[in-house]
């Protein structure tokens, strides 16, 4: 931690951590500037080894469409926080099982609100549906990293891109190798001039697909090698809707279990499905 006002704003802190399909994710309620937000998730991250990324949300009032808003502490965009944060309002607004509802979220990397869907599944957990934004672009694009190149299909997000490396790529031998994997990120990242880059590393026959995602987030300084990628599982379903020029229904089995996405072709919508179950509420 830098200055005393980044100290104190990490003090005291009202959190809670959420766990949307292994992709685990603290969600701060406690105001906190943005400029100190990377240092405050850093601190939390220290606390909590499990945790895979850190969010920043609050109640949104007087608003006829929004109800609340997110922003990562490396400002991206992220589909897992996005169901989390809404999962979260609903159990601060009306705890309790309840029938189907929707949510929606102003959220950092998307310039449009998000609409969440949820079902509640048990005490504190529920079925969630992500209406996720568009791409800006589905590019192929000649990387190269240890003397091996290869053209990938990179899907352009408003707040993080994918590279979409399958089986048969000269590159997919980056997902055994974490290190050389970790370094090609870094570069990549810088070389395609983005706030945040995914690997993922996809396998299989679809409609079920396994999918291995490593995301580097500069804003941020967070790399891993994460238990499930709502944005990169929506990045793959947009990228085979658009080779094969009709709607794609996959199922991605990941580290942390399985996500679902139907995604329809040329700027079509796509949707994420997972679930979402809060582990714990504490204060720091």
């Amino acid at each position: 931690m830098g200055t005393n006002g980044e100290l104190e704003a990490a003090e005291g802190l009202r959190y809670s951590i959420l766990d949307p399909t292994g992709n685990t994710t603290a969600l701060v309620e406690s105001d906190v500037q943005v400029a100190w937000q990377p240092s405050v998730a850093a601190r939390l991250m220290g606390l909590h080894p499990e945790v895979e990324q850190v969010g920043f949300v609050r109640r949104v009032d007087g608003d006829d469409l929004v109800q609340t808003e997110l922003r990562m502490a490396g400002g991206e965009f992220c589909g897992n926080a996005t169901m989390s944060a809404a999962a979260l309002h609903l159990l601060n607004e009306r705890p309790g099982p309840d029938g189907p509802t929707s949510v929606w979220l102003r959220v950092s990397g998307a310039s449009r609100p998000v609409e969440v869907r949820l079902e509640p599944v048990g005490e504190c957990g529920y079925r969630a549906a992500v209406c996720m934004p568009q791409a800006l672009g589905i590019d192929e694009v000649r990387l190269a990293f240890g003397g091996v190149d290869a053209v990938l299909p990179t899907v352009r997000m408003e707040g993080i891109s994918h590279v979409v490396i399958d089986k048969d790529s000269e590159l997919f031998w980056l997902r055994d190798d974490h290190e050389a994997a970790q370094r090609a990120v870094r570069v990549w990242c810088d070389l395609l001039g983005v706030g945040g880059l995914g690997l993922m590393f996809v396998e299989g026959q679809a409609p079920e697909l396994r999918l291995t995602p490593l995301v580097y987030i500069p804003g941020a300084d967070t790399l891993f090698w994460e238990n499930s990628c709502a944005s990169g599982s929506s990045a793959v379903g947009m990228c085979r809707a658009e080779q094969e020029g009709g709607a794609v229904d996959l199922r991605l089995r990941e580290p942390g279990g399985v996500l679902r996405v139907v995604s329809e072709p040329h700027g079509g919508p796509t949707w994420l499905h997972g679930s979402v179950r809060l582990v714990e509420r504490s204060d720091a």
